[in-house]
């Protein structure tokens, strides 16, 4: 038996300018005798369908499907377009059926996606999966539409038993057998290192999600991932067709730089505000400290005056201003030398404050007052004498 091996691999940039790196490989398996199996790798569009119905039936109706979803797909991400293109698919496989193109009773699983840059939105009608490795978890995101699935999530039996179950084939939605029927819709942003999985239940009901999990982990090409994948289904017995597409997520370059560019001017322009209020702080602090603080000193007619602030230059200013004369003098006042010394230097004899200066010359004022009027009380008395 000649084994039906179809494999699609590329790198490409869609419109917007979304890197897209993708494989893909579908295969007979070992027990059919032929492919019911199609899928759509055009970026942004990817897809898989899985047909049924007997030889030259299913694999009719997988086609027309994918080639009803290539035609009518939108050009750009929308879930209602790319809903629509399923409906369309579906009424085109039930009037393939009754004008004899193929066989009446014909269907087919799909499940479809669109990935522009991080936007994802998926249409999906059957038991052929959608999978996101995120951050090295592998999640499954579509819903089987089949008897076991429901069975499941009922709690009639476990995943475990759902993949012996004799009636685990039996799906429970598919184009073309109601024109009524409508795909499940997901919509979700990914993001840049993600990695999306499409395949056919020949695939998944063969190797369990922990085996896929670290394929998709372990290898960084696409397509080799996509081999990978349908050997390990046809290792495990390949007793269905196997398709499976592996699609990496690499986001917007153009985007990432701008978010990245704009993230270093925001994170300059903060580091910049916070210098300009630790300096604004520290202004402001200095000024209340420098306004309270004062000093003494002489003038040129040893009058003694009270300063604000501290004595000294920042840059060429000023970091002091006169406050008051105190209409005091040194001459007025029986200070000792060293007193005298510090008022005349330079730095002056510093204060906690203009109060503080004020109280300080009227204690020397009252100290004076009182030596002279001792001086002149002793005086006094030796004139008596």
């Amino acid at each position: 038996m000649s084994r039906d091996k179809r494999s699609y691999r590329s790198t490409q940039r869609t419109r917007r300018g979304a890197v897209t790196t993708f494989g893909s490989r579908t295969d007979v398996g070992c027990v059919r005798d032929h492919n019911e199996d199609s899928l759509v790798v055009a970026p942004p569009l990817f897809a898989v369908a899985d047909g049924m119905g007997g030889h030259a039936a299913g694999e009719v109706a997988s086609e027309i499907a994918v080639n009803v979803l290539a035609e009518l797909a939108p050009k750009d991400l929308d879930g209602a377009a790319l809903e629509h293109a399923v409906e369309e698919a579906n009424h085109e496989i039930i009037r393939a059926a009754r004008d004899g193109r193929g066989r009446e009773g014909m269907g087919t699983t799909l499940t479809a996606c669109m990935l522009e840059n991080e936007r994802l939105v998926i249409a999906q009608v059957g038991d052929s999966r959608a999978y996101l490795l995120h951050r090295g978890n592998l999640q499954r995101i579509t819903r089987d539409h089949s008897l076991v699935a429901d069975m499941v999530e009922a709690g009639e039996i476990t995943e475990e038993q759902a993949r012996v179950h004799p009636q685990r084939s039996v799906i429970t939605r598919a184009l073309g057998s109601d024109p009524r029927t409508l795909p499940d819709i997901y919509e979700m942003t990914l993001e840049g290192g993600d990695r999306l999985l499409l395949c056919s239940d020949g695939l998944s009901s063969m190797i369990e999600d922990d085996v896929i999990q670290s394929v998709l982990v372990r290898r960084c090409d696409p397509q080799l991932c996509a081999n990978i994948l349908v050997n390990e289904a046809i290792k495990a017995g390949g007793y269905d067709n196997v398709t499976a597409v592996v699609i990496d997520v690499k986001g917007d370059e153009e985007t990432r730089v701008k978010k990245a560019r704009f993230r270093s001017r925001t994170g300059a322009i903060i580091g910049a505000l916070a210098l300009l209020a630790v300096l604004a702080a520290t202004a402001f602090g200095s000024y209340v400290y420098l306004n309270h603080v004062a000093f003494l000193t002489v003038d040129s007619n040893n009058e003694i005056v009270v300063n604000r602030g501290l004595p000294g230059e920042v840059f060429g200013i000023q970091t002091y201003t006169l406050d008051h004369k105190t209409g005091v003098k040194t001459s007025d006042l029986d200070l000792p030398q060293n007193t005298i010394d510090r008022l005349t230097e330079n730095g002056g004899m510093r204060v906690d404050s203009v109060a503080d200066a004020d109280s300080l010359v009227s204690t020397w004022k009252s100290q004076a007052t009182s030596e002279k009027t001792q001086d002149d009380a002793n005086e006094g008395k030796g004139g008596d004498k």
